[in-house]
């Protein structure tokens, strides 16, 4: 993912990574913490982080609405384009860390390889909806399928999957391998992040990686 438009007021952090893998709570952890240290933020999501995602994202994860694939994948990419411009450049170009739950490499992992799209549309689809506006840091929450599975299975007690997490696990396999790919590509934008042990264990990792990188991008911009 490159481009010429990036942002460098701010610090644009993005967690990814299978269903299941708990990259939610990773973000509310890191966001919490962030925040006490003083630090001001601004937390969002893919799809729904502004009130147009919020619509776009009840069609798309509607697990009782049939959606085709291609329409998937450009719905997805009119949710980033809202996002960018509306959301996410804002608030870098006023200082703020942006921390987002989910963003492009959700489109190269679930419908590049979970779809099987090709990849070279798959970039072009991206680049249009980023508008060249790259992460500074991603997070891939890493996790065995068999253990997000059953991490799902737990979730049902409190609401029903979404049509995503309703997916075979050959899918959710599919877009692990291609998780990490990305990371082994980008490695110095992504940091691969084993997941499987406690919630308070991923969130000491997490805080490993962040706080310095948060800390040098800071006295960098100021």
């Amino acid at each position: 993912m490159s481009g010429a438009k990036q942002m460098d007021q701010g610090i644009f952090i993005t967690f990814e990574g299978i269903d299941g893998s708990g990259k939610s709570t990773q973000l509310r952890l890191l966001a919490s913490d962030l925040r006490l240290r003083g630090y001001n933020l601004v937390t969002t999501r893919e799809p729904g982080g502004t009130p147009l995602g919020a619509k776009l994202r009840e069609l798309l994860l509607n697990a009782d609405e049939q959606v085709d694939p291609l329409a998937e994948l450009l719905l997805y990419a009119a949710d980033r384009a809202q996002h960018v411009r509306t959301l996410v450049r804002p608030a870098l170009a006023t200082g703020h860390i942006v921390l987002s739950d989910r963003y492009a490499d959700s489109t190269v992992a679930y419908q590049g390889a979970g779809r099987l799209f090709p990849p070279e549309l798959v970039a072009d689809v991206v680049r249009i909806g980023t508008d060249g506006l790259n992460p500074h840091l991603t997070l891939i929450l890493d996790v065995p399928v068999a253990m997000a599975h059953a991490r799902l299975r737990c979730r049902r007690e409190k609401r029903e999957d979404d049509r995503l997490e309703r997916e075979e696990m050959e899918f959710h396999a599919r877009v692990r391998d291609a998780y990490k790919r990305i990371a082994a590509n980008e490695p110095d934008r992504v940091r691969l992040v084993d997941a499987s042990s406690s919630v308070e264990e991923t969130h000491a990792r997490i805080m490993e990686i962040v706080l310095p990188f948060v800390e040098a991008r800071s006295r960098t911009i100021g």
